[in-house]
């Protein structure tokens, strides 16, 4: 009896979920714009009829996609973090977790890190806020790290998100590991900026 129960339960947060796995593939393969309620319902083998129960609208499955993927990557990052030392050390440890959740882990977390669709209103602030909430770990760890006096933090982090989000465009499976190009990257930015100002142009 018990069991039925549970299964009755969780019926309705599989389809949720499936839901949410469809809209993140069409977003990332069409657009937000060029995504149709009806298209994401096929996607996940549901009536056309039935999305509108677990979500009102599309923009409403657009906070959903976001909400569910800045979880799983904050937990990701969050949890790479756990018993690391050093501030270089942590800010590599992070990258990693977000270039492998990024490259790997599926269109869900393509959907979340590129560039928002130009949705307006409470929705787009929702958005906003839970970026600006996963972006914060990273501002402490750039804050964690003894940079050149004139270095800008702000303009730092969002050259190395950019960099990292936009890696995808151009990755290949099988022919650089995620963790390689992290370390890439990390080792750029610790040693730009350690270069000595003489001799450059």
């Amino acid at each position: 009896m018990a069991q039925a129960a549970q299964t009755t339960t969780d019926k309705p947060r599989n389809k949720r979920a499936q839901l949410l796995e469809a809209a993140a593939e069409h977003f990332v393969r069409h657009g937000y714009a060029a995504s149709s309620m009806r298209d994401i319902a096929a996607g996940a083998g549901m009536q056309p009829a039935s999305i509108y129960y677990h979500f009102p609208s599309k923009v409403d499955l657009l906070v959903a996609v976001h909400e569910e993927g800045l979880r799983r990557i904050t937990q990701a990052t969050a949890g790479a973090l756990i018993g690391v030392s050093g501030p270089w050390t942590r800010l590599e440890a992070a990258c990693i977790a977000h270039l492998t959740a990024l490259l790997e882990g599926g269109v869900f977390f393509q959907a979340v890190m590129r560039e928002p669709p130009d949705v307006a209103g409470e929705a787009r602030s929702r958005i906003t806020e839970m970026r600006d909430e996963y972006e914060a770990i990273f501002v402490r760890l750039l804050e964690d790290i003894d940079f050149p006096v004139d270095t800008d933090r702000h303009d730092l982090r969002l050259m190395l998100l950019g960099a990292m989000n936009w890696s995808f465009t151009w990755y290949r499976s099988g022919q650089e590991a995620p963790e390689s190009i992290a370390r890439k990257f990390v080792a750029y930015l610790r040693d730009g900026l350690a270069a000595p100002l003489s001799g450059r142009d």
